[in-house]
């Protein structure tokens, strides 16, 4: 008796739950901002990676390297992606994070900050910098994310 009193309480809340918990919330889920009626949530940090190295991999495709130009030396790099790091981070429109290379010409090993925007429900990569090379930084932030050339 005990288990079928169970039951019925079980099919009870699972048929009556999504009326309780969408009327608490307003018709929105958390995580999301609402624009226009819509609720849109902001991606998960591993569909921004799948972003990034979906675009290195789509760029490497001609010649089997990204190419990337080093603003410093005035060079093309030809680089292949070792990793994309797990911290994800926000600052204004953009979404980052940064990626290991390795350069293929010279072997340094690269570190790579890759932005991407998140507009119209697609994610796409709007710039990509050389942020370190051989762990010698280019470059730092304020705490207003502003870069900050390291000299």
């Amino acid at each position: 008796m005990k288990r079928l009193l169970s039951i019925f309480f079980a099919a009870l809340i699972f048929c009556y739950s999504p009326t309780i918990f969408a009327a608490e919330h307003g018709g929105k889920e958390h995580g999301g901002i609402e624009h226009g009626g819509k609720a849109t949530a902001e991606p998960s940090a591993g569909k921004i990676k799948i972003a990034m190295k979906e675009y290195v991999e789509n760029k490497s495709k001609k010649i089997g390297a990204l190419e990337v130009m080093d603003t410093v030396t005035g060079k093309k790099r030809n680089l292949q992606l070792t990793r994309i790091h797990e911290r994800v981070g926000k600052t204004g429109n953009y979404f980052y994070s940064c990626a290991d290379f390795k350069d293929t010409q010279s072997g340094e090993l690269l570190d790579l900050d890759i932005d991407v925007e998140h507009k119209d429900g697609e994610l796409n990569v709007v710039d990509v910098r050389i942020h370190k090379v051989n762990g010698k930084e280019r470059y730092t932030y304020d705490d207003k994310d502003n870069r900050i050339p390291v000299k």
